[in-house]
């Protein structure tokens, strides 16, 4: 067997392979590039961009409301802070969440990951009835929890997502 590898690697059409692969990986490398400029704009890389409600930013902010990198739509958790339940509350929300993908060029039909809060566990079932659809035919995958201390501002439910544009 080793004889026989020594022998390949003699062979002109083992040198020319091996000669080929810092050009091959010279092309790999200008392909990828290509890839992640694709709908940025002929050689532009992506980068971070924040997107405010009213196009300002507040002074000193804490986190960032929604960020796009590329393609991809980074939306922070939305609650609900007013007096309603379950039902209520998780319908505001996902209308928010659609209401800011739709700002930023995406929809409910490209979110590829959505994590979901619940104030008490004890609403899974309503805020699924509301749930259920909003994200069209083939929803991205979702994460459920019980947030152990409640969700800030008396929510019952805050959601985040990951989309795509």
């Amino acid at each position: 067997m080793t004889s026989n590898r020594r022998d390949f690697m003699r062979s002109a059409p083992a040198v020319a392979a091996v000669a080929a692969v810092p050009v091959l990986a010279t092309a790999t490398a200008a392909a990828a590039d290509d890839v992640e400029a694709a709908g940025h704009g002929k050689g532009r890389k992506p980068r971070k961009e924040v997107h405010w409600p009213g196009g300002q930013p507040p002074k000193d902010p804490l986190f960032s409301p929604v960020v796009t990198y590329g393609d991809l739509v980074f939306l922070s958790g939305i609650g609900a802070h007013f007096p309603g339940d379950i039902r209520a509350h998780t319908d505001h929300v996902l209308k928010e969440l659609k209401r800011n993908l739709e700002a930023v060029g995406s929809s409910m039909e490209k979110v590829l990951k959505v994590n979901v809060y619940l104030n008490d566990l004890a609403d899974y079932d309503g805020m699924n009835e509301v749930f259920k659809g909003r994200f069209g035919a083939q929803p991205g995958v979702r994460t459920t929890i019980a947030a152990k201390s409640g969700i800030p501002g008396d929510s019952l439910v805050e959601i985040d997502c990951i989309a795509v544009r």
